[in-house]
């Protein structure tokens, strides 16, 4: 193995350091930018849970409508005549 010149010597460092000023300049403002999309996933991701959280709500209210519905529905079956005396205890 051959031992490097003082010109190579130099030429290596010149390599390194230019290296080092290529990712700082490449990687200038990275902090800011992983930052913001840090702040925006976290805000998109909020507004999908609310959004949820709303619709589950609405669903809910939904449900307890259609529950109150049935239960009329069943109660106008059994009441077929109208008179608020259930069928089945007629005689």
């Amino acid at each position: 193995m051959t031992a490097f010149t003082q010109d190579q010597w130099i030429i290596l460092a010149l390599v390194f350091v230019l290296g080092i000023l290529l990712g700082v300049f490449l990687t200038a403002g990275g902090r800011r930018k992983w930052k913001h999309r840090y702040s925006t996933e976290v805000e998109r991701r909020e507004a999908v849970e609310r959004e949820h959280r709303e619709h589950r709500e609405r669903m809910d209210e939904r449900e307890k409508e259609w529950r109150e519905r049935d239960a009329l529905r069943g109660a106008a079956i059994r009441d077929r005549d109208g008179d608020g005396v259930r069928d089945d205890r007629e005689i």
